[in-house]
C-alpha cells in the first residue's frame, strides 16, 4: 500500500513519522508534500526512504490512499489541485480537517463526469505525535476492505474507530477536545499537590502513574468505573470526602457541561 500525504505539519508529520517508523507501512511507501523545504528535509532526516516533493500532484501519483493534512481554509484549494490528476477508481481521499465532513468533500471532488471516489473524514488527537492517538472515521463510497485497510494503517498511530458521522462531533469532544480536559485535571490536581506541599515535578509525576495505574485497572479488568471507587472509598474515609468535596464543587456536571459546549 503507498500512501501519500499532503501537508508536512504537526498532524502530518506525526503521520508520516509515525507510520514510517511502524511496522505496517514501509517508508519507502510514503510519500510528503509541503512548500517548505526545511519541513521536508526534518521528514527525510527523521524517517529515512521516506519521499518528500513540494508538489502536490506529484505525491498524489501513484498513492493508493491520499491523506489530507492541511488546515481546514485549504483543503478546497488543495482539491482544486489534485482532482484532475486523481485516479477515482483505484485512489481514497482522507481528510483530516475538523469540521469538513464526507458531503462537503464529495462536493469538492465532484468533477461533473458522475464519478467520485471513496472519501473519508477522519480525526486523530495531539497523541498521535507519540502513537497514542485515539482516531475517529467517517466513510462514504466505501468498501468493507477499505474501511478495514484504513483502520489498520490509524492503529499503528494509536486507536481507531468506524463512526457514524452524526457522532463526530460527541467522539471529537471526548478524544480531541477531552485532551485538553486530561491535562487541565493534570494541571489542577498538581497546584493543589503543591499547595499540599509537593514539589511541582514530583507531583505531576506521581498524578500521571496513577491516571496510567487507573486506565490499566479498567482495561484489565473490562469494569466500571464506579466499581473501582467503590474499592477505594471506605465509610468515614478519606477518598470519600474528597470525592464529596469535588462533587459539592460540580465537579461531574462541569466535565459533562464541558463536553456538551465541545459540540457545535
Amino acid at each position: 500500500m503507498n500512501i501519500s500525504i499532503i501537508g508536512a505539519g504537526n498532524m502530518g508529520s506525526a503521520v508520516a513519522r509515525g507510520l514510517a517508523s511502524g511496522s505496517l507501512i514501509p517508508a519507502q511507501n510514503i510519500t510528503v508534500s509541503n512548500p517548505s523545504p526545511a519541513k521536508l528535509r526534518a521528514l527525510e532526516a527523521a524517517s529515512p526512504g521516506l519521499h518528500t516533493t513540494a508538489a502536490n500532484a506529484e505525491a498524489a501519483q501513484g498513492a493508493d490512499l491520499i491523506i489530507l493534512a492541511v488546515k481546514p481554509w485549504k483543503v478546497h484549494d488543495v482539491i482544486d489541485e489534485l482532482k484532475p490528476h486523481l485516479d477515482y477508481e483505484r485512489q481514497s481521499i482522507a481528510s483530516m480537517a475538523g469540521g469538513i465532513g464526507t458531503e462537503t468533500l464529495s462536493s469538492w471532488l465532484d468533477r461533473g463526469d458522475g464519478q467520485l471516489p471513496t472519501v473519508h473524514y477522519l480525526i486523530p488527537n495531539t497523541a498521535i505525535a507519540v502513537r497514542r492517538s485515539m482516531t475517529f472515521i467517517c466513510s462514504a463510497r466505501s468498501t468493507p476492505e477499505r474501511d478495514a485497510r484504513l483502520l489498520e494503517v490509524f492503529r499503528e498511530l494509536g486507536d481507531a474507530m468506524l463512526i457514524e458521522e452524526a457522532q463526530m462531533g460527541a467522539c471529537m469532544a471526548l478524544a480531541s477536545c477531552g485532551i485538553a480536559y486530561v491535562m487541565r485535571y493534570i494541571r489542577a490536581a498538581t497546584e493543589g499537590a503543591v499547595e499540599l506541599g509537593l514539589r511541582p515535578g514530583d507531583a505531576q509525576h506521581i498524578i500521571m502513574q496513577t491516571m496510567q495505574g487507573a486506565v490499566s485497572l479498567l482495561e484489565a479488568n473490562g469494569s466500571h468505573p464506579e466499581a473501582e471507587i467503590d474499592k477505594v472509598t471506605t465509610p468515614g474515609g478519606l477518598t470519600i470526602r474528597g470525592l464529596n468535596a469535588m462533587e459539592e464543587s460540580g465537579f461531574s456536571a462541569s466535565v459533562i457541561r464541558g463536553l456538551r459546549a465541545s459540540v457545535r
